[in-house]
């Protein structure tokens, strides 16, 4: 089964920094999404494989940035000025084809 691998979590204290990394099985649109305890997944961003568009949700505007290196077909998530808020678990998701494609998704805890 084809899967994106996604890498960087881990524990930082609010305010920190970490820098979450994805590395997708083909090459293609590819979005960050987490899903905190208890809650829906939801979206954080998103990054188009041709143009390098990229979209955020309200919520980490201006803390979080998505970029990516194409020689190595690799995207990442820079997320600064961390708030208990954004602990969860961060999924990639790759879409091909019209399908999605999904990691099995890398833990990050902010403590207060």
């Amino acid at each position: 089964q084809v899967q994106n691998v996604e890498s960087g979590g881990g524990l930082v204290q609010a305010g920190g920094s970490l820098r979450l990394s994805c590395e997708p099985f083909d090459r293609g649109f590819v979005g960050w999404f987490r899903q905190a305890p208890g809650q829906e997944r939801e979206f954080v961003a998103q990054i188009s494989s041709d143009s390098g568009a990229t979209s955020y949700a309200d919520s980490v505007k201006g803390r979080f940035t998505i970029s990516r290196e194409n020689a190595q077909n690799t995207v990442y998530l820079q997320m600064n000025s961390l708030e208990p808020e954004d602990t969860a678990v961060y999924y990639c998701s790759l879409v091909v084809a019209s399908m999605t494609y999904w990691g099995k998704g890398t833990l990050v805890s902010v403590s207060s």
